[in-house]
């Protein structure tokens, strides 16, 4: 429910709020409340307007209206909410056991010295003086990009191509599929005939001069593997604190749940870039699709369910570079958790009726994959820790386990931090980034479980490269507009989260205040969009 207006949206809790804030002196005047009411204290007036509606409604409702919103209370609110913590607490359940389980078998891997290496065969490839270049797999490396300059790229392939490289820039008249278009035309060329592997790289990716000497040995000596995955390392996570709790969560991603799911299912998500498919195991699976805005993901899923699988070489690491502004981040996060959903919505049946993989990694792809990953953890960051336990604050006999509140999420940052000790002093301030991330995300799951809105929007994530530290080196900037800054949904939840935080200061039983102030503030600077790096075009 929202209320249009010039600039944006004025989301539901900062209507509640004022409404609230108005109702506060006119209750005190009908209860005749003392004088230490101060009604030109706006914050005294919204707690008492908060309370009286809370506890005392009965008191000055008029027409048994008050006796009424009693028994709702007891009869159906606090019920309700009483219900809602317990499946969330059940979601917690889920998803500790999830990174416990993540975090178990990776440690496994790394105290066993179980490396791909000892897993697969793996040979160096050798060289024959006779047969040149003939003695090693051609090997098709496709860079698919957008928005780049043409003159650039075009300039750059030239001067590759007259040392002998055989290197071709195409440019396509249509968007049509995105990225997966631009792969699956790019695979339909008569070269292509020729290779027998490809290797996919964004634009911003910069791969080292041996990585296909050290990825491609996995393809050529174990017939079954079809995708090799190397890790990501960040040119530009010193950047700003954004770009730090970045390279913290994608961190945790490479080492913890790519590192379990290829040792334990030989299975994972494609990264979408710095990978090596064997192209038969592409075109078995159904090569490229645009039915969804994760084609990687897609493609991986349904190479799987044909029995391939695959292999992640954390030693293998290539430069990248992190979305530093807020804007694009957003957009980024958006298209990742939307597609996951949609994936799972086009294909949970598919995964449960499938044949020719075993009841077990079905259960992982499907379960732990799709559904603990990518739909419980953001459900449950965003409704257990930004809305119920706020609200719990009001009324008293809902009950929260201290479990639940502390237990359960120390343990998932204390997971998480184990495998980031370099991050450990940001912990805090992940926490409360991901938990504002994670509105986004919960919608993004929603309308890609509908397959409502914006569930194909493709928007290219912008990456600066130079262009921010040239920015803070010019004497004069432009600067954005100041309404251009403002994130109306964030801004509501946090006059939400500081009304909670407020009432549970004074009138409260517990101390959950602490947090529910900290999460508060997370969402006003984030609401003004006060976080990643702020260019004019930001």
């Amino acid at each position: 429910m929202e209320l249009k207006e010039v600039g944006g949206t004025v989301p539901l809790p900062l209507l509640l709020f004022f409404l609230v804030l108005l109702a506060g002196p006119a209750a005190a005047a009908a209860l005749s409340l003392p004088t230490e009411v101060d009604t030109g204290r706006p914050l005294e007036l919204l707690l008492t307007g908060i309370r009286i509606l809370s506890d005392s409604a009965e008191a000055f409702l008029p027409g048994g209206v008050g006796a009424a919103w009693v028994q709702i209370r007891a009869a159906v609110v606090a019920p309700v909410l009483k219900a809602a913590v317990a499946v969330c607490l059940a979601m917690s359940v889920m998803l500790v056991a999830e990174v416990i389980y993540l975090n178990a078998v990776s440690v496994a891997v790394k105290l066993l010295g179980r490396r791909p290496e000892r897993r697969y065969r793996w040979e160096p490839l050798q060289s024959d003086p006779e047969a040149g270049s003939a003695a090693y797999p051609v090997v098709l490396v496709q860079i698919p990009m957008y928005n780049e300059k043409e003159e650039l790229v075009e300039l750059e392939c030239s001067i590759w191509a007259n040392k002998g490289l055989n290197i071709n820039y195409e440019v396509r008249d249509n968007r049509k599929g995105y990225k997966a278009g631009a792969l699956k035309e790019g695979l339909g060329r008569s070269y292509v005939r020729l290779c027998e592997f490809v290797a996919v790289f964004d634009a911003d990716f910069q791969p080292e001069s041996d990585f296909l000497m050290r990825t491609i040995p996995f393809l050529m000596h174990n017939p079954e593997v079809a995708l090799v995955q190397s890790r990501w390392d960040f040119v530009n996570y010193q950047e700003c604190l954004m770009t730090r709790i970045q390279k913290m969560t994608l961190d945790y991603h490479f080492k913890v749940e790519q590192e379990a799911g290829s040792s334990a299912y030989a299975f994972f998500g494609f990264n979408g870039t710095a990978g090596v498919w064997r192209i038969s195991a592409l075109i078995e699976a159904g090569g490229w699709k645009d039915r969804t805005t994760v084609e990687d993901m897609d493609l991986a899923v349904r190479a799987t369910l044909k029995g391939w699988k695959f292999v992640y070489v954390g030693d293998v690491k290539v430069k990248s570079e992190l979305p530093s502004t807020f804007k694009s981040y957003r957009h980024q996060q958006h298209r990742w958790t939307c597609g996951g959903a949609n994936l799972l919505r086009k294909m949970g049946t598919e995964i449960l009726t499938n044949k020719e993989v075993s009841l077990w990694k079905k259960l992982y792809v499907l379960y732990n994959f799709f559904i603990v990953r990518k739909v419980v953890c953001h459900v449950l960051t965003f409704v257990f820790y930004c809305i119920v336990i706020p609200v719990t604050v009001f009324f008293p006999e809902v009950k929260v386990p201290v479990w639940g509140v502390v237990y359960i999420p120390t343990t998932i940052s204390v997971l998480n931090a184990m495998r980031n000790p370099s991050s450990i002093h940001i912990i805090v301030f992940w926490i409360l980034f991901e938990n504002v991330m994670a509105m986004h995300r919960l919608r993004a799951t929603i309308i890609g479980l509908l397959e409502i809105g914006r569930v194909n929007e493709w928007v290219v994530t912008e990456k600066l490269g130079d262009t921010a530290k040239e920015a803070r080196t010019k004497e004069k900037q432009p600067r954005t507009r100041f309404r251009d800054r403002i994130y109306w949904h964030e801004l509501g939840c946090s006059i939400f989260l500081f009304s909670c935080a407020s009432y549970d200061l004074f009138y409260g039983h517990n101390y959950y205040y602490v947090y529910i102030y900290l999460q508060a503030i997370a969402f006003l600077v984030m609401g003004f969009s006060y976080v990643g790096t702020n260019l004019c075009h930001s």
